[in-house]
């Protein structure tokens, strides 16, 4: 078996958040796109708001859930110094393992098949950089006490995104609005993003500053995040639920 077909067959593998994400660029002029189903999250897109307002280069990142390894791949190819990646699916962890033999970045990157500890994970310091996207609404889920409330699960969000504060001096984030990702359970009354930018404001404010939120803006078939502003605020149901959820970028206090 080549590695192409090595490759491929780890990203077939099936499971629930299976081909969630794009591959990075050096793995698309490995992988033919004909040879695997892709469903986008948007990620180029949101990598570029990422770089527009967090350094990477030389820079130790946190990539926490990190599925099939597009971000910690295009992080590292955007200068990271090394990036720790962790991600409970074994298949995912698999791919992205064979993936940094094959792209040669074995010594960029550190993989953890496990779910992240949020109680006991980076106790020997700091790293520059966390990644938490489109995680913690998963709490009770696919991770954590699943004998949860919704409410005792909003409160553990709060709690694990603030948990970070001392272990990293910027974190990416993102929230879904529906709890394990169940459109019936959703975490807000009216499911609008000013609910959850100020679920996440009043939740954080003692533990992180807002250096940016990104929303995405679609004109034609072309998505961009922006800035937040009064317009873009508003609640796009034509979007979909994924491009209506916010991307913090969040700078500790601690």
């Amino acid at each position: 078996m080549t590695e192409k077909e090595k490759l491929t067959a780890l990203y077939a593998q099936n499971s629930k958040h299976s081909n969630y994400q794009i591959l990075s660029d050096r793995l698309s002029s490995i992988i033919n796109r004909e040879d695997i189903n892709v469903r986008t999250r948007y990620e180029k897109e949101r990598l570029n708001y990422i770089k527009n307002y967090v350094p990477v280069k030389g820079k130790n990142v946190v990539d926490i859930g990190g599925n099939s390894g597009f971000f910690s791949f295009e992080l590292i190819d955007n200068g990271a110094n090394k990036v720790i990646y962790y991600e409970g699916n074994k298949a995912h962890a698999d791919f992205v393992k064979h993936a940094s033999k094959v792209l040669k970045v074995e010594d960029k990157i550190e993989i953890h098949n496990r779910y992240f500890s949020f109680d006991n994970e980076l106790e020997d310091g700091k790293v520059d950089i966390i990644l938490l996207l489109n995680v913690l609404h998963h709490v009770g889920d696919d991770y954590g006490d699943s004998l949860l409330s919704m409410q005792k699960a909003k409160e553990e969000i709060i709690k694990q995104l603030n948990s970070l504060a001392g272990k990293t001096d910027i974190i990416v984030f993102q929230l879904g609005f529906n709890w394990k990702g169940n459109p019936k359970d959703c975490l807000f009354e009216h499911g609008t993003k000013a609910e959850l930018i100020d679920f996440v404001t009043n939740g954080i404010r003692t533990c992180w500053n807002i250096q940016s939120i990104g929303i995405a803006e679609k004109n034609n078939l072309i998505v961009e995040y922006k800035p937040l502003n009064e317009q873009n605020i508003q609640r796009q149901d034509a979007m979909g639920e994924f491009l209506n959820r916010p991307l913090f970028i969040l700078k500790s206090k601690k």
